[in-house]
């Protein structure tokens, strides 16, 4: 037996009659793609050897060997000398093959008590929880970008929209902060994803767990697990984790198109609230006056592929009956693509919003477009004494009055203001500038200078807590 799997590449070889077809193998290896998980495949093998002997299943000379053999493997990946087969199917049989060539029978020792179907589950939770710990750290780098911005222009006056049409005026540092809240929650989603990520299914094997007398919580305290898996069935066959990334992946990427949209709009010439720099901008080959912000543009198309992505992993998994198939061999691709598109984004996004100029005058000259005070000059009247519907209703024919004179509201003469509402006095100017209105809105969560001089304070804590 030994010799027959010494000649043949499949570690099931001796129950076929015939070899795979060329074909077949192309169709169902998966190397090409999940050759990145080399490095976690070598630190489970490692971990679950070392629990192998610990529990008189493997001598010491066999780990010594496998220790010594893993050793130069990861060596020739990370320099890239590692003969990656087509034949071997995947990224396990690969390494396995290699070690066994390198230290002998004791390669072949080291599967004991596992199967491919838990290996594998244990190599993705392993490279998942890294992708989000590197996931966490771009958005803590995104969010003080985002901070520092929002900090220079606490005082910054810009519209505030609805609909995509002047509302109220508000500052640009609120409005970047509302980034920051939107970027902090994905932040928690990771976190909570991590949590649920961090089980191990090492032990389980194919489906029903060892007769071996393995020690699974060895294992897990060996790789950093908070825990195992208590089910040997869910334990190999649910990806679960993989979809909850990657509906977080899409909440995120969502936040990412939005903020996506908003530079876009700002940085055309129509809008004209800032510029992006250089380095994240290319030109036209046909008109040379053209500056495209392209990165913002292709993080909000950037945002379909990984929506389709999810959509992927709950197509994939919602007519699988338990355990194991070989339909969960799809999943390692679409949820590779998503942290690589999340991971790219991020990190350019953080040195993207660095970048950003902002142009105060342009903001302000918009925000005193559109009647953006009419709000104030109803609270004022409610603070009058006027029912508020009633005020609203004085207001709206004020703005009225003001659109056929084509002056702000602002401009109309006390006479004008009073003939619409005998109760407005001379006091009803402060309330209808921009700095009146943004600094009347000076509680938590309003657009006051000083809230988002506050608002800064706390993400600045709330980050330096989550770092530390």
């Amino acid at each position: 037996m030994t010799d027959q799997f010494a000649k043949k590449s499949e570690a099931w070889s001796a129950r076929f009659s015939e070899p795979v077809a060329d074909l077949v193998k192309r169709y169902t290896a998966s190397v090409d793609f999940d050759k990145r998980l080399a490095r976690f495949d070598i630190e489970g093998s490692l971990a679950h050897a070392d629990m192998l002997h610990a529990v008189g299943l493997l001598s010491a000379t066999d780990l010594q060997s496998i220790q010594g053999g893993m050793q130069q493997i990861q060596t020739e990946v990370d320099q890239g000398r590692f003969n990656w087969s087509l034949d071997l199917e995947d990224v396990h049989l690969n390494i396995e093959k290699r070690l066994t060539d390198l230290v002998g029978d004791a390669g072949k020792r080291l599967h004991t008590a596992r199967s491919r179907n838990d290996q594998v589950a244990t190599d993705i939770r392993l490279w998942l929880r890294a992708t989000l710990d590197e996931i966490g750290e771009l958005l803590r780098s995104l969010q003080h970008a985002l901070v520092d911005l929002a900090e220079r222009h606490a005082d910054t006056i810009m519209p505030g929209f609805t609909h995509l049409q002047v509302a109220q005026p508000v500052t640009f540092g609120h409005h970047l902060m509302a980034y920051v809240e939107m970027f902090s929650r994905d932040a928690t989603r990771m976190q909570d994803c991590r949590r649920r990520a961090n089980r191990l299914p090492l032990g389980a094997a194919a489906l029903a767990g060892t007769s071996y007398p393995i020690d699974r919580e060895r294992v897990a305290r060996t790789l950093g697990f908070d825990g195992v898996c208590e089910n040997s069935l869910d334990a190999v066959s649910d990806r679960d984790f993989a979809i909850e990334f990657c509906a977080a992946a899409a909440i995120l990427m969502t936040h990412v198109s939005r903020l996506s949209e908003e530079l876009v709009i700002w940085m055309s010439p129509r809008v004209g609230f800032i510029d992006l720099a250089d380095r994240f901008c290319t030109g036209s080959s046909i008109m040379p006056q053209k500056k495209n912000p392209d990165v913002p543009e292709l993080a909000r198309g950037k945002t379909g592929r990984v929506n389709g992505h999810l959509v992927s992993l709950l197509t994939l998994m919602k007519g699988q009956p338990l355990a194991y198939n070989k339909d969960n061999q799809e999943d390692k691709e679409p949820l590779f693509d998503t942290a690589d598109t999340v991971i790219n984004t991020l990190r350019i996004f953080a040195d993207l919003v660095g970048g950003i100029t902002v142009k105060a005058d342009r903001m302000r000259q918009a925000a005193a477009e559109g009647f953006s005070t009419a709000t104030d000059l109803a609270d004022y009247l409610v603070r009058k004494g006027l029912a508020f519907r009633d005020a609203h209703e004085a207001v709206a024919h004020a703005v009225r009055v003001a659109s056929d004179a084509q002056v702000d509201l602002a401009h109309l003469s006390l006479a004008q203001l009073q003939a619409i509402c005998p109760a407005i006095g001379e006091d009803a100017y402060a309330a209808l500038t921009l700095e009146g209105s943004v600094q009347s809105r000076n509680h938590l969560g309003g657009t006051a200078p000083q809230q988002v001089r506050a608002a800064v304070l706390r993400a600045r804590q709330r980050l330096a807590h989550v770092q530390g």
